[in-house]
């Protein structure tokens, strides 16, 4: 309440300055603009050090394991939102997935909660006839103080399926939201800040209506962006996608359909699913084979003898 009435005060002096007898929308915008102005040096330092190469944020191109997630930074009265470009890597192993952040002590409980449920989500959906035999990790790079929340739990979970199924994402897409074991994309907070961070970057690069955000549908009630974010989605220059499971945000970043299991328990050819089960197969398989070449060359060699000892 306290914010809208200062809002209301300044574009009353707006309006005496403009020498209005009633408040216009022109003065409260007005209003607006002067308090971010005012507040916006942080986001401003950021923008530049995106702009010179300082951090590595991509938004044209497709890569495997690496997709852009967002982060909201909030610094006294002023708030707002940035890409965070997150990866992931794999290799044979029974750690499961592991964060980074986490092990270097630099992620709260609520992140954790997010890395845990993308294991969750991995053996409910793929280990249903096989065990996991993975190792990945997952980091948000550049990120040197604590990531909290698991509003990015989705954009590493798509990274993760990047990886696995060896299929590069969109990098002219941005995305947030948290997931469930089940794969559903649930709602965040700070979703226009999110939007209106990633659409800054993309304007300063220039936009060629190709780029947007991916949001989970129970916040398309949330919206509320800045009126030049509006007019750039209505002029087909900017997107934004709603969306109610990863499956869906996984075919806007890849091109490829995410692919539905069939009734042999087996999935749909050639699409992103079925690579990710192909490849946990395949690294199953390898790992057993391994398994049997050690337990081969025990029986070999044989139980070791213990050294005789020594008496003074």
């Amino acid at each position: 309440m306290k914010e809208v009435l200062d809002a209301l005060k300044e574009a009353n002096y707006w309006a005496k300055n403009n020498t209005h007898e009633v408040i216009f929308g022109t003065d409260v915008e007005k209003a607006i603009q002067e308090k971010i102005y005012r507040s916006d040096l942080p986001e401003e330092k950021m923008q530049d050090f995106i702009d010179e190469g300082m951090l590595f944020i991509e938004t044209s191109g497709q890569v495997v394991g690496q997709v852009n997630g967002l982060s909201v930074y909030a610094l006294g009265d002023h708030a707002f939102g940035r890409p965070s470009r997150i990866t992931a890597s794999i290799a044979l192993g029974r750690e499961g997935v592991v964060a980074i952040d986490r092990e270097s002590q630099l992620s709260g409980n609520i992140h954790t909660k997010g890395v845990m449920i993308l294991a969750g989500y991995l053996k409910s959906r793929f280990a249903q006839d096989k065990p996991l035999t993975l190792s990945a990790s997952l980091c948000f790079e550049q990120s040197y103080g604590m990531v909290e929340g698991d509003s990015a739990s989705g954009a590493e979970l798509l990274a993760l399926l990047s990886a696995l199924a060896d299929v590069p994402l969109a990098q002219n897409i941005a995305t947030t939201g948290s997931v469930s074991q089940r794969g559903e994309s649930q709602p965040i907070g700070g979703v226009n800040w999110k939007i209106e961070g990633f659409y800054k970057v993309c304007k300063a690069r220039g936009l060629d209506g190709t780029q947007g955000v991916i949001i989970p549908k129970a916040n398309v009630q949330d919206l509320m962006l800045k009126k030049e974010v509006m007019d750039a989605v209505k002029d087909g220059k900017f997107h934004v996608w709603a969306i109610g499971h990863i499956d869906e945000a996984l075919e806007l970043l890849t091109g490829l359909p995410a692919g539905k299991r069939l009734p042999d328990g087996t999935w749909e050819p050639e699409t992103v699913n079925f690579k990710v089960d192909q490849k946990l197969r395949q690294m199953m398989e390898i790992a057993k084979e391994m398994m049997k070449g050690e337990e081969e060359a025990g029986k070999k060699t044989g139980p070791t003898a213990p050294a005789p000892a020594r008496g003074r």
